[in-house]
């Protein structure tokens, strides 16, 4: 996949409005694969909304969203498997972390699906972020920022044209802030990926290609 492509895409919610003054809903905007974008929200503005439409786990919106030429609406079950395999990944804003399991078990649940990481690499993630005493502990014994942490490593143990991360700071100190980064930066080069962060405070610096305002 090279691009995501929104056509006057707007949440059904926000259909009643007069108006919607915003960089992203209704209007025409594409994602480039390779490019790393920010998207800046108030609370409120459909932030978590935009990622659920991309992901394909809801549709009320109004308007066209496609993947290159493909109206995902099109989409079947079969190729939603695929692309969430393959092509999109997501970091929750809620993180979505089964509690019983242990933080490895957490990332296990991806990379199992392709292989994609050798257990030495996500052994390293972990080492990098500062959480490496945390591997074998089941993740309802992690702090919210730690959880955030392995949800992070989990969303970097796939193949990716386009990752997606939804408030991924808003637990983090600036120095784990600043690493994370630069895993973003090193996965994206490798995979030629697109990045698309939301926040609606601090966010990660990256080399951002555009800035929105949703």
């Amino acid at each position: 996949m090279n691009r995501i492509h929104l056509q006057q895409t707007l949440p059904q919610v926000f259909a009643d409005r007069n108006s919607v003054s915003s960089d992203v809903w209704h209007q025409d905007l594409t994602f480039r694969k390779g490019e790393m974008y920010l998207i800046e929200a108030a609370s409120g503005t459909g932030k978590s909304s935009l990622c659920s439409y991309i992901y394909g786990y809801r549709n009320d919106y109004q308007g066209i969203i496609n993947f290159d030429e493909t109206n995902i609406k099109a989409c079947s079950i079969k190729d939603w498997v695929e692309l969430r395999k393959r092509s999109l990944s997501m970091l929750y804003q809620d993180l979505r972390i089964f509690s019983e399991l242990t933080a490895f078990e957490n990332i296990q649940l991806k990379n199992q699906l392709t292989g994609y990481k050798k257990k030495k690499e996500i052994q390293a993630f972990f080492e990098t972020l500062g959480i490496a005493d945390k591997l074998n502990v089941k993740a309802a014994k992690l702090s919210f920022g730690q959880q955030q942490r392995v949800a992070f490593i989990r969303a970097l143990c796939q193949p990716f044209d386009f990752l997606f991360l939804d408030e991924p700071i808003s637990h983090l100190d600036d120095e784990n802030s600043r690493i994370m980064g630069e895993l973003i930066s090193t996965e994206a080069e490798k995979q030629g990926a697109g990045v698309i962060v939301t926040s609606i405070g601090k966010h990660i610096e990256l080399p951002y290609h555009k800035v929105l305002r949703l």
